[in-house]
């Protein structure tokens, strides 16, 4: 295979954060945010001067593209996607990208305020000699996942230049709302028509993503006794303080996501409402497998019960709502989709590393809807924060992954 090189991907990049595609938790419509519909047509554009078929922006935002077959075995359909959505949680308006050239160790400094520390970024011992890209500061950069819709374009922009280069066809989407947890609300796997699928959504160079939690939110509801507080000597019951004892008897040092790490799962108070007579306490309920998962709530229950019991002309009801499960349980069936992407790092030169994510993906909804969709490195670090950095040799190496990874669903097809 021919070089990549960073004209493929590195200024489409450098455009695309400049786009402002903050998504919102707090929006009732579809997409949370109409602009990122900007980037989303934008895309649309570049898609139709790359002269693929079937460039489309479908009813809910989700762009869609074909790259037709030029193999002649029966090779099959694979989809690329990325989001164009940003974090609700940092600013990605008026991204200022900032190029570090040939990056010798150290901590890099971006503002007064922000640093990029090497002892907290133990990624940059691998970057010496790399071309960092940092924000000023001031906001999130944005390759959570622009660098993702980059690196799929450039490695359109190969296919392009490279016709002989042998695939089979080819879906692309580019997807809405994912850092809202609906990215895959309107999905159409039926019309998207790809047999397996990869995200280019991860982080480290060389990492394949095969696993997520599984996920749910309970909702505690809390039926508290209201009564002006001048006379409510015996009466009043308030339902702000049992939210608060609930909260307390949780455990301390484990089972939080501020004590744990790998495989372990946590309890995580989100958000807290309400007044004296009706409170809410929204929980994140987080663990790799579904037992687990049901543990915590479990535990939950148990809790409710027994301030039910300690107050009872109080009322304390939990809601559970299924939010994804991990992926592993469907890739499990179907080995070659991460084996083929752990052998295109590998032609890279990069170590494949099989790994997991204490999170979620759009490949994650999408696998159980089923399209079987493990997650690929980008390269980034430091996702949703104004410390944001990625390096433009590991787009590169993104870049090689996907192309190799097409090329290998070919080669070893009949």
């Amino acid at each position: 295979m021919k070089p990549v090189e960073r004209r493929l991907f590195l200024d489409r990049f450098l455009n695309y954060v400049r786009f402002d595609t903050q998504s919102s938790e707090e929006s009732d419509t579809y997409p949370s945010t109409l602009k990122q519909l900007d980037l989303s047509r934008r895309l649309v554009e570049e898609l139709t001067e790359l002269g693929l078929d079937e460039v489309e922006l479908v009813e809910h935002g989700y762009v869609f593209a074909t790259v037709p077959s030029n193999s002649k075995k029966n090779v099959p359909v694979i989809g690329l996607i990325a989001h164009v959505d940003t974090s609700p949680e940092v600013s990605g308006a008026n991204v200022n990208p900032v190029i570090h050239k040939n990056y010798q160790g150290g901590d890099i400094i971006l503002s007064k305020e922000q640093v990029i520390t090497r002892l907290q970024n133990l990624a940059l011992a691998d970057c010496i000699g790399h071309d960092l890209i940092t924000t000023d500061g001031t906001t999130l950069l944005g390759a959570d996942n622009k660098a993702g819709i980059a690196e799929i374009m450039g490695s359109l922009v190969y296919l392009k230049e490279n016709p002989d280069f042998e695939h089979g066809k080819i879906r692309i989407a580019f997807t809405v709302d994912e850092e809202v947890g609906t990215g895959t609300l309107h999905f159409d796997v039926h019309k998207f028509g790809a047999d397996y699928a990869y995200t280019i959504d991860g982080e480290t160079a060389g990492e394949v993503e095969d696993e997520t939690f599984c996920a749910d939110t309970a909702i505690i509801r809390i039926k508290g006794v209201n009564v002006h507080p001048g006379y409510a000597k015996d009466r009043m019951v308030n339902g702000i303080k049992i939210a608060a004892e609930f909260i307390d008897q949780l455990p301390k040092n484990t089972m939080s996501p501020e004590k744990t790490e790998k495989r372990e799962g946590y309890l995580h108070p989100h958000a807290l409402k309400g007044q004296v007579e009706n409170t809410e306490i929204t929980f994140l309920v987080r663990d790799f497998t579904v037992d687990g998962l049901k543990e915590k709530e479990a535990f939950l229950q148990n809790l409710c019960d027994r301030l039910n019991e300690k107050y009872k002309s109080a009322r304390l009801e939990m809601e559970i709502k299924e939010s994804y499960r991990n992926m592993k349980y469907i890739l499990d069936q179907h080995p070659d989709v991460v084996n083929y992407a752990m052998e295109a790092v590998a032609r890279t030169g990069l170590k494949p590393v099989q790994n997991l994510i204490r999170g979620g993906t759009d490949g994650a909804r999408l696998s159980f809807m089923g399209l079987p969709t493990p997650n690929i490195f980008t390269g980034g670090h430091n996702f949703h924060s104004q410390r944001e950095w990625i390096s433009i040799q590991d787009m590169g190496k993104a870049v090689e992954t996907i192309l190799h990874l097409i090329n290998i669903w070919s080669e070893k097809s009949k």
